[in-house]
């Protein structure tokens, strides 16, 4: 035969009843053709007992998953049997398993992957299901209002929204289900995103080697907030800019451009699969980034539909609706074209991107004249040495906290250390004096830098 094994086609030289799995994958993706009596390249070997096949392999599959395929013998001086398994609009199982046929792989679904393939069979999202036990209460309202103030400025909502009740704007969003609300609500406008979802937040990590994480941090909140926070904190903490000038003028050009970094972001927030409780994960090196994210293509896409033009079908559609409203995202599709059109018109490398059946990664490479080693191991070995003999135990607590969160405002760090404000204000200051910490930004959206007198 002259095609290859792949999304719709897998050769076997004989027949084995675990073969079963791969009709189930067959049935429960894009439908394809099983051959038996084909060797691993495609050629014929032939077949003992044919004859016997043909009867016994629509009854075999009939009886395991309660469907019916074509199963054809194909002769010649070697005999071969092509089973064609249709593709089915319900979720199918094989002896109570579900299987599902991702490019030449049969993959096995189970937990959060196997809810998620049955809801979309019956047509729902996840992020659209209702979720249990909780209320308007446990709406963030200043996150609605500030959504509300993005919309309307953008005029994808009319200026009487800014007047109305949480409530009125969740059932507005279509975030509630009966008196339920949903996924999509409590990720995006709630107060406690964490107590409700594992791996809803970023993980941000600098990387000298491969395998040699130097420092971390991690992003948590509403999902409408992540990728301001996330910016705000790669720029600040872990990307460096290379000074040059022009006349007088200094001009600073960061390694990857931030408008590519945001879509990026943006892409990875909305299209992410929240029921793997893994967090979207940055990794940073000198020279490049990393940008991974759980999630899945649509179904009977390709990689090359996935990077060509294409149409707007998110994984988590409530949520992109927010985005969209809100001015964050478009609702075209063009995500990546946009992230290759800001790295050309910056001057770096397109991006790579890595597609896997579960999860997506882009790599985003830097030129080598924007490049600064950082050698942020010495720094790192430095600070330690001179932690605990520069600082007072509730000063070294603080610098903790700021190095894990750096969006800690003077409440919530007292909160932490259960002291008051004002105790945490002397040591703030005491903390600046002594050029550990410096403060970007307003003091309701700034955030804390860790840093040291060098």
């Amino acid at each position: 035969m002259k095609v290859r094994e792949n999304q719709n086609t897998e050769w076997k030289s004989v027949w084995k009843d675990e073969y079963l799995s791969s009709v189930c994958g067959f049935a429960n993706a894009q439908g394809g053709k099983l051959y038996i009596g084909l060797d691993n390249k495609g050629n014929p070997v032939g077949l003992k007992n044919s004859t016997r096949l043909l009867e016994d392999l629509p009854n075999k599959i009939n009886n395991a998953m309660g469907i019916t395929v074509n199963v054809n013998l194909h002769a010649g001086e070697k005999e071969y049997i092509e089973i064609d398994v249709p593709p089915h609009p319900v979720a199918i199982s094989c002896k109570g398993s579900f299987y599902y046929r991702s490019g030449a792989t049969n993959q096995l679904l189970k937990g959060a992957a196997l809810e998620a393939f049955i809801l979309s069979r019956r047509g729902v999202h996840w992020d659209s299901s209702p979720f249990p036990r909780v209320g308007i209460s446990d709406i963030d309202e200043n996150i609605v209002k500030e959504f509300c103030a993005k919309a309307i400025q953008k005029g994808r909502l009319e200026k009487s929204a800014a007047v109305e009740t949480v409530s009125t704007i969740i059932d507005k969003l279509q975030m509630r289900r009966g008196e339920y609300l949903t996924n999509a609500a409590l990720l995006v406008f709630g107060k406690e995103v964490d107590k409700h979802y594992l791996g809803a937040f970023i993980k941000v990590g600098f990387f000298e080697a491969e395998a040699e994480l130097i420092y971390m941090d991690e992003v948590h909140g509403p999902l409408l907030t992540l990728a301001d926070k996330a910016l705000d904190l790669i720029y600040f903490k872990y990307l460096k800019a290379k000074v040059s000038y022009k006349g007088i003028r200094r001009v600073e050009r960061y390694p990857f451009p931030e408008e590519a970094l945001r879509e990026a972001l943006l892409n990875a927030i909305v299209h992410k699969d929240y029921s793997s409780g893994i967090p979207i994960q940055i990794k940073i090196f000198d020279n490049r980034i990393f940008i991974g994210n759980v999630t899945r293509l649509p179904e009977n896409w390709t990689v090359d539909n996935f990077l060509g033009s294409h149409t707007s079908q998110p994984f988590n559609p409530l949520i992109a609706h927010v985005f969209y409203l809100a001015g964050l995202i478009e609702s075209w599709g063009r995500g990546i074209e946009k992230i290759f059109k800001a790295c050309e018109t910056d001057g770096i490398p397109h991006p790579e991107y890595t597609v896997h059946p579960c999860d997506v990664m882009i790599k985003l490479t830097a030129p080598d004249d924007r490049i600064i080693h950082s050698g942020r191991r010495e720094v790192a070995e430095k600070f330690t040495e001179k932690f605990t003999e520069k600082f007072t135990e509730k000063e070294q607590l603080i610098i903790e906290l700021l190095a894990g969160n750096p969006h800690y405002t003077m409440a919530e760090l007292a909160g932490q250390l259960s002291v008051s404000r004002q105790t945490i204000a002397k040591n703030i200051k005491a903390l600046k004096d002594k050029g550990a910490i410096k403060r970007h930004g307003s003091d309701k959206k700034g955030i804390w830098e860790v840093t040291m007198h060098k």
